[in-house]
């Protein structure tokens, strides 16, 4: 069992794909799966031990238990349940010694627990980096002037509230922001936002935290954002290039092509011109 790979597994495609992909590889998979939070379906193929959102001294027993040598945190886990957690006592002793308590700080705090205990941690993006998004067009129309800009003001927004670790996304129509992302996390975001701009013609941004552990927190999009898109009236969704992941790009390109939603990887504001222009 020496060197298994152990996924801590979240919600959606993600940890699924990470797991399909690292078993193609030829490595052996041990998942931690969570209750009302992990797919049932896909974790029927693996050594899987489900467990509790909270219960950390149980999940280091398992992986340690389980010959686990490095682990990949893949998946959200939803906002709500950090704030109802029934933590065991190893959990307890953790949240204790942490200043502020958010997703960041608590995952960061079992990353490294896991790396004290001789358990390395992957980045996140470990077996599916052919999913980061690229820079400049990735699917769907190539976008208008006006939509540009507002993709352009969208990421200087965007990277100032996720520097102040409030968000990480953003909605805006013709030079307004009508939303930005807080705890109740991006989908609930874009509806508010789209609602606020009557379902028309706005843009999503989407970007990294400056110094984003990507052991744990990569952002992503997938097909759902792509509904929520086309629901909403979204016309274009703009990601932060290598920093993204999009979840099954076949599927998502599919879907901005049907559904006339541009998905556009950004490096800087500045860069977008020069990407259209070439």
């Amino acid at each position: 069992m020496a060197g298994r790979l152990g996924i801590i597994a979240g919600r959606g495609k993600y940890p699924a794909a990470v797991a399909r992909s690292a078993r193609d590889q030829g490595v052996e998979v041990k998942v931690v799966a969570f209750y009302d939070e992990t797919d049932e379906e896909w974790v029927k193929n693996y050594d899987t031990t489900w467990l509790r959102v909270g219960q950390l001294g149980r999940m280091l027993r398992v992986l340690e238990d389980g010959g686990v040598a490095e682990v990949i945190m893949a998946g959200q886990i939803r906002p709500a349940n950090l704030f109802e957690l029934r933590p065991d006592w190893k959990a307890l002793m953790l949240l204790a010694r942490l200043k502020e308590r958010n997703a960041a700080s608590i995952f960061g705090a079992i990353a490294d627990e896991l790396e004290a205990r001789g358990i390395k941690v992957l980045p996140a993006t470990r077996y599916v980096e052919h999913w980061l998004a690229k820079s400049g067009h990735c699917a769907g129309p190539i976008p208008k002037e006006r939509t540009l800009e507002d993709l352009r003001y969208g990421f200087q927004i965007a990277k100032k509230i996720s520097e102040w670790k409030i968000g990480q996304a953003v909605v805006v129509k013709q030079g307004t922001v009508l939303a930005v992302e807080a705890f109740e996390g991006t989908d609930p975001m874009i509806r508010r936002g789209a609602e606020l701009g009557k379902r028309k013609g706005c843009v999503l941004v989407k970007v990294s935290e400056p110094n984003q552990d990507m052991r744990f927190d990569v952002p992503v999009v997938g097909e759902r954002t792509v509904e929520l898109a086309r629901e909403y009236g979204v016309t274009a969704i703009g990601v932060e290039a290598g920093k993204t992941l999009i979840i099954d790009p076949p599927a998502v390109e599919r879907l901005c092509e049907s559904y006339r939603v541009t998905l556009w990887g950004m490096e800087s504001p500045s860069a977008l011109g020069a990407e259209l222009s070439s």
